[in-house]
C-alpha cells in the first residue's frame, strides 16, 4: 500500500511518496488504533508529520472510539472524528481501496492519500502522484507517435496543425486563475505543435486575444527572449523569477518589463538558486524554489512524443492539474 502526502514544504515534486506493508487502508488504520504516541506512529510510518491525521487518534481515547471492523465504520468514524479544514463529506473520500483528503493549514491547501495495490493500479490515475523523486524521465516515442489524454484541458491555438501538441501543467501555490493551489483550473494544449517549436510560435503569435490567454501560457509569452531558439532560456528566466509566492500582492501580474530586464541578463555558470531544471527535446521540467517555508512549485511542459513515450504518467499529470481527488 501507498501512502502520498502533496504539501508545501516536500519534496522537488511537492510531495512524499512513502510505502507501507498493509494490505488495506482499514489494516492500516487497525494496525494503530490504539498506539501509545500517535505522532510517534506517524512520523516513523508516514514519513513525518501529516496536517490534521492525528486528530482521529487523539479521539479514541477521549471517546472509547472502537476499533473499525469495516470499511463503512472508518468511513463514518473518520467523518465524525478527523479534523479537516471544509466538509467532510466532500473532503474526506473513502472507498475500499482509497481514502482522500483535502485539509489545509492556513497557509495552503493540502491533502493526503492511502492508496492500496488496487487503487495503484489505476496508473493512467496515480502514477504521476506515486512518482515520488525527481525528475520524470525524459524518453519520447518517435515521431508519429499518438496521444489520446480524456483529461480537461484548455486549449491554446497558435499558427499550427498536426496531430501533435504540447501541454502545460504549472502546479503552484497560489493558482492565478483560482486562488487556490488544489483548485487549479486545469493544464493547458498547444495544438498542432512539438515542444522545439513552441517558442518561436508563441513569440511569433498576434492573436489579438492574447490577454485572454490562461495566465500560465501569458506568462510563458512573456518570459521568451527575441533571441530565444527554444524554452530553455525561458524557465531559466522563470526560475529566478521574483514574486508568485502565495499571498503575494503580484500573484495575479505577469512580470514587468524592469523583471525581464533582470532576468534577461546573461545567466551565470551555476545560477544562485536552488530552483532544478531539466531541459529536453519533448519535455522540459522546472522545481522553482520560493523559500524554505514555501519549498518548490513545478511547471512541466511536455508534447505528444514524450507522452506516447510514456501516457499513463502523462495523463495523471494532467489529471493531478485539473482536480484534487484522481478518483473524481
Amino acid at each position: 500500500m501507498y501512502f502520498v502526502y502533496r504539501a508545501r514544504e516536500e519534496s522537488p515534486l511537492g510531495k512524499r511518496v512513502v510505502t507501507l506493508p498493509d494490505a488495506t487502508v482499514l489494516d492500516w488504520f487497525r494496525r494503530g488504533w490504539e498506539h501509545d504516541d500517535p505522532d510517534a506512529l506517524i512520523h516513523s510510518e508516514l514519513g513525518g508529520d501529516v496536517y490534521g491525521l492525528s486528530s482521529i487518534f487523539e479521539e479514541i481515547p477521549e471517546h472509547h472510539l472502537p476499533r473499525p471492523e469495516s470499511v463503512d465504520d472508518l468511513r463514518a468514524l473518520l467523518r465524525e472524528h478527523l479534523w479537516v479544514e471544509g466538509d467532510e463529506d466532500t473532503f474526506i473520500r473513502l472507498d475500499a481501496h482509497a481514502l482522500r483528503v483535502r485539509t489545509d493549514d492556513d497557509e495552503v491547501d493540502l491533502t493526503y492519500y492511502f492508496l492500496d495495490d488496487e487503487a495503484a493500479a489505476s496508473r493512467d490515475r496515480v502514477a504521476f502522484l506515486l512518482h515520488g523523486t525527481w525528475p520524470l524521465p525524459t524518453d519520447a516515442a518517435a515521431p508519429g507517435a499518438n496521444f489520446s489524454h480524456g483529461v480537461p484541458v484548455r486549449t491554446v491555438r497558435l499558427a499550427a496543425s498536426g496531430p501533435q501538441a504540447v501541454y502545460s501543467v504549472r502546479l503552484c501555490w497560489q493558482s492565478p486563475d483560482s486562488h487556490r493551489n488544489l483548485d487549479l483550473a486545469g493544464a493547458i494544449v498547444f495544438p498542432g505543435l512539438t515542444l522545439p517549436d513552441l517558442a518561436t510560435h508563441l513569440r511569433s503569435a498576434d492573436d489579438p486575444d492574447i490577454h485572454h490567454w490562461p495566465h500560465d501560457a501569458q506568462l510563458l509569452r512573456a518570459l521568451i527572449a527575441p533571441a530565444d531558439a527554444d524554452l530553455s532560456g525561458s524557465l531559466h528566466r522563470y526560475a529566478r523569477l521574483p514574486g508568485y509566492a502565495p499571498f503575494s500582492d503580484r500573484r495575479d501580474q505577469l512580470p514587468t518589463p524592469a523583471d525581464l530586464d533582470d532576468i534577461r541578463t546573461p545567466l551565470p555558470a551555476q545560477p544562485a538558486t536552488k530552483s532544478l531544471i531539466i531541459v529536453e527535446p519533448h519535455i522540459t521540467q522546472v522545481a522553482r524554489y520560493i523559500d524554505d517555508f514555501f519549498g518548490f512549485d513545478q511547471w512541466f511542459l511536455f508534447d505528444t512524443r514524450w507522452a506516447a513515450a510514456q501516457p499513463d504518467l502523462a495523463r495523471s499529470l494532467l489529471r493531478y492539474a485539473a482536480h484534487w481527488d484522481p478518483f473524481a
